[in-house]
């Protein structure tokens, strides 16, 4: 069942200054004298190969001028890189950029995760933004750890135990003797980023990141200030923190937040299409009656279909078709697999769902199918009385974030953290109980990410939407509040995640005339309206305002929310009507 759950450096010497004088700004490292030796190995360009994208898209990635690929090696440790051990960093370039003055050097891309394949997006973001490739040519990488670069497994052996924080405790005990994982930080792949830029012959290089590529856009500013050209953090991380765990701790939250706010009003506003009502707290209602997510196919229901959905407001069709297809009824029946045979196949005769709102579900319902696989897997698994079992599974995910700095470690505290989910956020709660405490809170590091020095840190864009389900809007305003001479662009009305570029000229075109000019905005704060959902002709007022300084005032339980969870702790208590207790609602989440 944990299947649900996913489903979701050494530097040069610096001399004392004189006695009375002010400190002197630290210099950048010198990822060339570092590298020693590597940094005149030969790079051997050849045919990129993409098997993390569909064969269609593949083919349209390499039309792309002057795409080429190529493993290079960098130290495994950026910190002692004389111990000779080498990793290879798979890394895609493009040739786009028009030769001559106009041209403004590199633009590395990464899409987020940790772990998030990124060598398709130098070629991705030259599609997505001709204007630009035009005056960059566009650099992807997969990070170390990830794809084709050196990938990192661990293997563990499985407790004879049901317990999740025994499961997960044991998960990092055997991650941390694999040699590698120690490595496989935010922290050694800037060092990686910068030694592309290095060997690509480039005195600077500019970025796009989208979600984690946030996170680890701040950490490349901060300890490389001096080679960051321009930067855009789309659908940002709390990068005002040291460690990633504030901006895991928001995301329940805001995904309940969207389901409530922007999803089930859109299901009521198009009643014609969906008949599931025209009372987002009446269809709210129904789905908990028939079980939320407190039933196994809810979760499935949530996981594959409604939050993927989230993060790409045009698939809004297809998630509100399967939210009907709960709500309405009548229950499905039979076994996992048979019930979201039923569910799926109602949601797929909903009129005027597109071939794409199609291909959508029908990719969900195979993801959903292998879910059901896999616990019926472990569940096997757990009647099986014979030896110990040994898992491997890859580890980049959790490797980068666990060790970026330093998680809660009291097992109380995330006792607690469990209990108030249930209680604010009840649409996805049910889903992170079945992994218990997060694996972060078993997992010790000593890292943290530094702060950035206020003379020295680049002028970067932050453009963040009002409702984004994955990296919330607090988190967002937090970075452009905390980093120095940050601007953001806020999308009122919008929840989609990574939006750049956006086909309106509030959102792209002052992040087009940054890229070109290094222009910012006057204002720290830009607003922009959101474009309006599939079928609809105007985009429609939810959640929080849009204040005169550009800012979105918005609350993570907003008036509608709270609503809706007092309908479900309703039910829970057993004031429900006698046709939903007779459903079996459990007493508790």
């Amino acid at each position: 069942m944990a299947v649900v759950a996913g489903a979701f450096l050494a530097s040069g010497l610096v001399l004392a200054p004189a006695a009375g004088a002010a400190p002197a700004a630290k210099a950048d490292p010198d990822t060339a004298a570092l590298a020693g030796a590597l940094t005149n190995q030969a790079v051997a360009w050849g045919e990129c190969s993409f098997p993390s994208v569909a064969p269609a898209t593949e083919a349209e990635l390499k039309k792309v001028k002057g795409l080429a690929c190529a493993t290079v090696q960098v130290p495994r440790d950026w910190h002692n890189p004389q111990d000779g051990n080498t990793i290879g960093i798979r890394v895609s370039k493009t040739a786009t950029a028009y030769p001559g003055t106009g041209r403004q050097g590199i633009a590395l891309v990464n899409p987020g995760g940790p772990g998030g394949e990124g060598l398709p997006w130098g070629a991705a973001m030259a599609m997505r933004s001709p204007v630009l490739a035009s005056q960059y040519d566009f650099v992807g990488f997969d990070p170390r750890g990830v794809g084709q670069s050196t990938p990192l497994t661990c293997t563990y052996t499985v407790p004879d135990s049901t317990d999740q924080n025994v499961i997960s405790r044991a998960k990092v005990e055997g991650c941390l003797k694999n040699p590698l994982t120690k490595f496989v930080t935010t922290e050694q792949t800037t060092y990686d980023m910068d030694f592309i830029r290095v060997l690509l012959g480039e005195k600077k290089t500019s970025y796009i990141g989208y979600s984690y590529g946030t996170w680890l856009g701040t950490w490349y500013a901060t300890t490389f200030p001096g080679k960051a050209h321009r930067f855009l953090l789309d659908s940002s991380t709390d990068a005002s923190r040291s460690t990633l765990e504030k901006t895991w701790d928001l995301q329940p939250r805001s995904r309940d937040r969207q389901f409530q706010e922007a999803l089930l009003p859109y299901v009521a506003r198009n009643d014609a299409k969906y008949k599931a009502g025209t009372d987002p707290l009446e269809i709210r209602r129904n789905w908990e009656k028939a079980g939320g997510t407190r039933e196994f196919a809810g979760m499935l229901y949530a996981a594959w279909f409604i939050i993927p959905a989230m993060y790409d407001t045009t698939q809004y069709p297809s998630a509100a078709s399967m939210v009907a297809a709960v709500a309405k009824g009548p229950a499905p029946a039979g076994t996992d697999a048979q019930k979201l045979d039923q569910v799926v196949a109602k949601a797929l005769a909903t009129p005027g769902l597109t071939d794409a709102n199609k291909a959508f579900l029908t990719k969900a319902k195979g993801n959903a199918l292998e879910a059901i696989a896999k616990k019926d897997s472990v569940e096997r698994k757990a009647s099986y009385q014979g030896g110990a079992e040994v898992e491997t599974w890859d580890a980049a995910f959790e490797a980068i974030r666990c060790q970026d700095g330093q998680w809660n470690q009291n097992p109380h505290y995330w006792t607690y953290w469990q209990a108030d989910l249930t209680v604010n956020a009840p649409f996805i709660a049910p889903i992170m109980a079945l992994s218990g405490a997060p694996l972060c809170s078993f997992w010790p590091t000593t890292n943290a990410k530094p702060a950035p020095e206020a003379k020295t840190f680049p002028k970067l864009l932050i453009a963040q939407t009002e409702l984004d389900a994955a990296t919330p809007y607090e988190g967002a305003l937090a970075t452009a509040n905390g980093l120095p001479g940050a601007k953001m662009i806020s999308v009122d009305n919008e929840g989609s995640h990574g939006i750049f570029p956006y086909n309106t000229d509030c959102v792209d075109d002052p992040i087009v005339a940054y890229f070109q000019t290094g222009l910012m905005p006057k204002k720290k704060f830009t607003g922009c309206q959101g474009l309006p959902l599939p079928g609809e002709d105007k985009t429609v007022e939810v959640g929080g305002n849009l204040g005169h300084d550009g800012k979105i005032k918005i609350k993570m339980i907003t008036p509608q929310v709270k609503k809706a969870n007092e309908i479900v702790r309703e039910l829970l208590e057993g004031t429900a009507t006698p046709e939903a207790d007779e459903k079996g609602m459990p007493a508790n989440a």
